[in-house]
């Protein structure tokens, strides 16, 4: 008795028969020269942020006089730097402290928004048929070759004036003060996001299996249902990815939270503080340094507790097979 072999698949057999593309661009990324590479753009992009950590911590006199790289050859290390930066009394000494959770009061939520209303608008736009679906996707598309700039002086007069048409009140100014201005940051850094969040996040929803939205339509489950427990785990990468794009920049931003915020101590971030720094107390090299490296502390810890889920979101449907 013979038995035939079912025929195999011209995929499989393509599969088996030499390595995908996956598989190919892994082994190149292996390579000893690919290794070597990587480590000496590690090396040389981080030296100038361990040598701001060193300085740091070096006595004013040391500081001013020598290199960090000295520190080697006669260390010595204060905590005055940080203390005069974070908790000083004088007007001078930075008083960093507040401004630190103002940077956070602006950036959290300010990262939070636009990634829930660029989800939701993602989604809309790849897996809800509606009338003018891909006009309103590539005017959105287009938004993106706006420069912020261009969208300040409106966006200023939109708080401060309202939006009248005819002589007709159509949104009436919004005559915020204090710890308010907060709701104008958050109001702009949402906006200037959405555009980019709502491209990035289409391009993944969209690619997700046709098959598994029909299967769950099939059994009864609704858009809402289908967007809470199948689309959002699937592209938690691609939040995450965002997420961490949006907070470096909504953290090291400087321009938007100088206009929208004020420069009071009530609600103006850690950068326009630095600022101010850098332009009266320009000779204070140990304060300066002490105050870059509490504005750089907190992105760095998000990206490090975050790196899996950056790269992961960033080479996510980049290859295939």
């Amino acid at each position: 008795m013979t038995t035939t072999t079912p025929p195999v698949a011209a995929g499989a057999q393509e599969t088996s028969g030499r390595p995908t593309r996956a598989a190919r661009v892994r082994k190149r990324l292996n390579t000893h020269t690919a290794t070597m590479v990587a480590i000496v753009i590690a090396v040389v992009w981080t030296i100038p942020t361990f040598g701001l950590l060193v300085s740091s911590f070096r006595p004013e006199n040391q500081i001013k006089t020598t290199g960090w790289w000295t520190f080697f050859r006669d260390p010595e290390f204060t905590l005055q730097n940080y203390q005069e930066v974070l908790f000083g009394q004088s007007a001078s000494s930075g008083q960093l402290a507040s401004y630190f959770v103002n940077s956070l009061v602006i950036t959290l939520p300010a990262v939070l928004f636009p990634l829930a209303f660029a989800a939701l608008a993602a989604y809309a736009l790849a897996w809800i048929n509606f009338r003018g679906r891909d006009w309103v996707y590539i005017a959105i598309f287009a938004l993106q070759i706006v420069p912020l700039q261009m969208a300040l002086v409106p966006l200023l007069s939109f708080f401060s004036r309202g939006v009248s048409l005819g002589g007709i009140t159509l949104m009436p100014a919004w005559n915020l003060d204090g710890a308010q201005n907060f709701a104008q940051v958050w109001f702009a850094h949402t906006c200037f996001a959405l555009p980019f969040a709502v491209y990035l996040l289409h391009n993944f929803i969209s690619q997700l299996p046709k098959d598994l939205m029909e299967a769950a339509r099939v059994d009864g489950a609704t858009h809402p249902k289908i967007f809470r427990t199948i689309v959002l785990p699937l592209v938690a990468p691609a939040l995450a990815a965002f997420g961490i794009f949006q907070f470096l920049w909504v953290w090291n931003d400087l321009l938007v939270g100088l206009i929208f915020a004020g420069g009071s101590d009530v609600t103006a971030p850690l950068t326009v503080r630095l600022a101010e720094l850098a332009g009266t107390r320009g000779n204070e090299w140990q304060r300066l340094t002490a105050g870059a490296f509490v504005s750089i502390v907190v992105p760095l810890i998000v990206f490090l507790s975050l790196q899996r889920y950056f790269v992961r979101g960033l080479l996510a449907g980049s290859v295939k097979g």
